[in-house]
């Protein structure tokens, strides 16, 4: 029988966020509320789920649940059964700040929790955890957070207007800001202000224009790079040092995620 364990990331750069990963868990709680903006995942196993409008629901493995602050839920496993899952606490301020900056609602505090089903935000939901809890950068997991938040569509609201457009002018001098900084340093806020929109608008107007997140945008411009240096023949930590990642190892994941090889592999060694 597989062994029960969980695992909580935390970050005190990022105190708006926490996240937790269960496995095999037969933990039962009795209802409850959080003061934070909750989204829970179903990995594996079975769950009865109360907290959304129709009552008491069943969640399999691939389902979200979104639920407001403060409002009265449980989920627990099957009875007898184990079962594996996700937890994600937003704090309700931050994410109402977030949202309102850039035109978008809400979902009220008490308000009834939403299931969601779609395989495509299960999926960017894993996503988004597998970043938060890896060694990327806190300003690159800020913005994953940022992205997914307002992709989600919180308040069940009608369909978003298009992305607001980056005129040519614009988008050069934002790709300049994005490919002049240090990685780690990559200020989403910053970028915003000095275009003019909120952090999410920033995301979906770069996105829409370059098909990247800014964050997504300066790794691929970095490992580009990184096979150039590398072609020349530079060692492997004089390439991680000069595009500015923390460390060889970093590089390295980036590069074989970006290219399919280590750079090694990629200059033959």
């Amino acid at each position: 029988m597989p062994s029960s364990h969980a695992v909580l990331w935390r970050d005190p750069a990022l105190p708006h966020v926490e996240s937790r990963r269960a496995c095999h868990s037969r933990a039962c709680y009795k209802a409850h509320s959080h003061p934070t903006f909750s989204i829970g995942a179903v990995d594996a196993g079975f769950s009865l789920f109360s907290g959304a409008a129709d009552g008491q629901a069943r969640l399999t493995p691939g389902t979200l649940v979104m639920v407001p602050a403060h409002r009265l839920h449980a989920c627990n496993p099957a009875p007898g059964q184990a079962w594996s899952y996700q937890m994600l606490h937003v704090d309700a301020d931050w994410l109402t700040h977030v949202r309102q900056e850039s035109g978008l609602g809400g979902a009220g505090a008490g308000e009834p929790a939403r299931i969601c089903r779609a395989p495509q935000v299960y999926a960017q939901f894993c996503e988004l955890n597998r970043v938060l809890f890896s060694s990327a950068s806190t300003c690159e997991k800020d913005a994953a957070l940022i992205a997914f938040l307002g992709d989600l569509d919180v308040g069940a609201q009608p369909p978003l207007t298009p992305a607001p457009g980056l005129p040519d002018t614009a988008l050069s001098r934002l790709i300049a800001q994005v490919e002049g900084q240090d990685p780690a340093q990559l200020s989403l806020e910053l970028l915003a202000r000095e275009a003019g929109l909120g952090r999410y608008q920033l995301i979906r107007a770069f996105r829409a224009a370059t098909g990247f997140t800014p964050h997504a945008y300066l790794l691929n411009a970095r490992v580009n790079r990184g096979r150039q240096l590398l072609g020349e023949g530079h060692a492997l930590a004089e390439v991680a040092y000069r595009l500015g990642f923390a460390d060889q190892s970093h590089f390295q994941r980036v590069f074989k995620a970006h290219v399919g090889v280590t750079p090694g592999q990629y200059r033959g060694d």
